[in-house]
């Protein structure tokens, strides 16, 4: 008996095209599940690894450590210095008996360039009147330049006369003074200008004579800051008529000369003079050297001087 189809009207399609849906449907779903595969393992990897995924997205971060510690940490026992101590080595380049310079970790002190003369031998003196100073405001002059010229050649030279400043020239820490004196009502004459710098740190470092600044008479002999001894030759240039040198050496602990020459004639136009002077006595750490010259009205007429150590 011959089978009759359920729905006459559908035509059968060809078993070749029915294998080729299903095929295709099997590819299909093959493909999906690699690619879930594919995708589930990615993002386990990137979870594993804490970094960033191919596409640059960020991924999720792994958990940071923990900065605060699970115990408190141990203090360490300091180990013992040994008592004993160990020699050191010499240092060939220093002489048996010379102590090596220790190294300061302050910071370092400007150098004074100059000899220091007077009113203080040292920059120690310096300082110590500094404190002084700091207590109880004893003495300020010393931070006058013009105070402190005069003091100079009125008390330490003894030319009462030359009691005047004609000029001033401040720059820093250094002070050109040029000092003088007066007849009656007319016009101050310079005797000499006067070098000071400040000796010592800080704002209330004190005025120290160190020099003059010499022009129509001058002192070169020695060599400023030279090493002298007795008998002394000293010398420059002169200009001027009818002139008489007088030289003479100080120190700040003796209230009088302890070497004088008088006098040298000289005269004209830039001409050199010489003398010899011998001293005794020299304890100070600097001597003064002072050449002057004598006027027809005053004593004191125009000077100049230098500075020197006193040797053997």
């Amino acid at each position: 008996m011959a089978q009759t189809d359920p729905d006459p009207g559908r035509q059968p399609e060809p078993l070749q095209r029915t294998t080729r849906r299903t095929r295709a449907a099997i590819i299909v779903a093959a493909a999906a599940s690699i690619a879930l595969l594919s995708a589930l393992l990615t993002a386990l990897g990137v979870i594993l690894l804490g970094g960033q995924s191919d596409s640059g997205q960020l991924a999720v971060p792994l958990p940071l450590p923990s900065t605060t510690p699970t115990r408190p940490p141990t203090t360490a026992t300091p180990t013992p210095k040994p008592t004993t101590a160990t020699p050191s080595t010499p240092n060939p380049s220093t002489p048996a008996g010379t102590a090596s310079p220790t190294p300061s970790t302050s910071a370092a002190v400007k150098p004074f360039a100059y000899q220091p003369l007077w009113p203080f031998s040292s920059a120690a003196e310096a300082a110590a009147w500094q404190r002084t100073y700091r207590a109880g405001g004893q003495q300020p002059w010393h931070l006058d330049a013009e105070q402190t010229a005069l003091s100079f050649t009125t008390g330490f030279l003894g030319f009462t006369e030359i009691n005047k400043a004609a000029s001033r020239s401040l720059r820093d820490d250094d002070a050109r003074i040029a000092v003088g004196y007066q007849t009656g009502t007319g016009p101050l004459t310079v005797a000499a200008v006067l070098h000071l710098v400040r000796l010592g740190e800080g704002p209330d470092a004190p005025w120290e004579v160190v020099g003059t600044i010499d022009t129509t008479l001058t002192l070169t002999q020695p060599r400023y800051g030279a090493t002298a001894a007795s008998p002394l030759t000293v010398g420059g240039q002169l200009s001027g008529v009818d002139e008489s040198i007088r030289v003479e050496v100080r120190q700040p602990s003796s209230e009088q000369p302890i070497g004088t020459f008088c006098c040298q004639p000289a005269g004209g136009d830039r001409q050199p003079w010489s003398a010899q002077v011998k001293f005794q006595g020299a304890t100070a750490t600097a001597l003064t050297v002072v050449a002057s010259t004598a006027g027809q009205l005053h004593p004191i007429d125009r000077f100049a001087i230098t500075a020197l150590r006193p040797g053997s």
